[in-house]
């Protein structure tokens, strides 16, 4: 290793020394042995529920490097790990966590919850929680991903849509919680989404509100145009028909008035026609824009500066899921209260099996195509085999051989011409002479 190199490494970890110095962690996983003495599989949906294992994937950056596991489809999965109790107020929060679609899913859940104790046999659907984050796939008409929180008893997602990544790769999901009320989510290490939690959802009510008994003034002009007064109709255009009879019909010859009743000429077009009439128009001096009602404090507004406590007291992270197509792998969960030092273990950690992972997937993903072109060439090269082989027996088909055997006139067929022992049942005789006579 260069000097330049090791230096940068050596800062790295020093980076990091320090960011784990100052973070607080309150829940990490990734998923070791061990996985199956902290993770309690919920029993909330009977035989509907789905089973759990690890596994590092198709591809991978390191194959000892295995992820949570849903297997089975059509089914449940609800899960749940013990967290020491802890609440954010004061601190932020941060929740992040790897997901991987691995099975090109099509319709299903990939979120985690954090939740206050309860009994983890039963967690599932009705389980109170408190933080709700990742993402949601079902067809096209559902890509996005959750970011709801439980405030005074009620959930409330975010009123934002944030697309999720929808591949086969791993992906990083982070949320950030801030003590100003303030979120962020990432992807990928990327900033994705942020904004304020009193703007984003509907968890207090706005600030400010248009007046009720506001009313606009009877001269206020909301016409942004107006018909052009100098413009006149002219004169008889109402008078010209929008009909008008075919002058170049004519009674049929053969029609009888007696019998057939009065002959009327067909109708046509008219192409003097020119239909409604309307002014022009122009721009109107005297518009104000639309009216709306002015702002005035609202009544039911009640602040609160500790909005973003959304975790009083932790006791669960885990996930309650229905997926049609299994074979999303769940891993490196980290709920801590530092931002930099979760993108430092990311970092460290999780963007090195990125990397070989999709490295390993390019190398696969080229051997496939390889393989397909060479399967290709093959069908290619057998299908014109076969119809350069048609055409040799179309030829031998329509050309003929004439033989002259004595008097008699032979037609024998060219595919048959060069085996002669199976010639003479096929072949058309023919006397010369009769030919001849026929012929005069």
């Amino acid at each position: 290793m260069g000097r330049s190199a090791f230096s940068l490494a050596l800062l790295a970890l020093v980076a990091l020394i320090i960011a784990s110095a100052s973070a607080e962690v309150f829940f990490e996983e990734n998923f070791d042995d061990t996985w199956e003495s902290r993770w309690v599989p919920s029993t909330f949906k009977s035989g509907d529920e789905g089973k759990w294992d690890t596994t590092a994937g198709k591809y991978y950056g390191d194959a000892n490097n295995k992820g949570l596991h849903t297997t089975t489809d059509y089914r449940w999965y609800d899960i749940s790990a013990k967290t020491p109790a802890f609440n954010n107020k004061g601190k932020k929060l941060v929740l992040q966590y790897t997901v991987k679609h691995e099975q090109n899913l099509d319709c299903g859940g990939g979120y985690i919850k954090l939740a206050p104790m309860s009994d983890q046999a039963k967690f599932g659907g009705d389980s109170e929680y408190s933080v709700m984050f990742g993402p949601d796939i079902c067809g096209y008409s559902t890509k996005r991903v959750h970011v709801i929180f439980t405030y005074k008893g009620k959930n409330h997602l975010i009123k934002k849509e944030i697309k999720p990544e929808t591949d086969e790769k791993t992906h990083i999901y982070t949320l950030i919680v801030n003590p100003d009320n303030t979120y962020e989510v990432q992807i990928d290490l990327k900033k994705v989404e942020s904004g304020s939690l009193y703007e984003d959802f509907d968890m207090i009510p706005p600030k400010t509100i248009k007046d009720p008994k506001g009313k606009k003034p009877e001269e206020w002009d909301e016409r942004e145009e107006i018909a052009d007064p100098a413009d006149v109709k002219p004169a008889g255009h109402d008078d010209i028909p929008k009909q008008i009879v075919d002058p170049a019909a004519a009674k049929p010859e053969d029609w009888d008035d007696e019998s057939d009743g009065e002959w009327e000429a067909p109708m046509m077009d008219n192409p003097e026609f020119k239909g409604d009439w309307f002014p022009k128009m122009m721009k109107n001096e005297a518009y104000k824009g639309i009216w709306v009602a002015d702002d005035i404090p609202n009544p039911d507004f009640a602040d609160d500066a500790e909005l973003y406590n959304f975790v009083k007291d932790n006791g669960l992270v885990g996930f309650e899921l229905w997926q049609v197509k299994a074979g999303t792998i769940f891993d490196n969960i980290l709920v801590c209260d530092d931002p930099a030092y979760a993108k430092s273990v990311a970092e460290k950690t999780i963007v090195p099996f990125q990397e070989g992972e999709k490295a390993m997937k390019e190398i696969a993903d080229k051997e496939e195509a390889d393989k397909r072109k060479e399967e290709d060439e093959k069908r290619d090269a057998a299908s014109k085999s076969e119809a350069s082989s048609d055409d040799d027996d179309d030829d031998d088909e329509v050309r003929a051989h004439t033989l002259v055997i004595g008097h008699t006139l032979v037609i024998v067929s060219s595919s048959q011409s060069s085996h002669m022992s199976s010639v003479m049942p096929a072949c058309l005789y023919v006397s010369i002479s009769a030919c001849q006579h026929s012929l005069r």
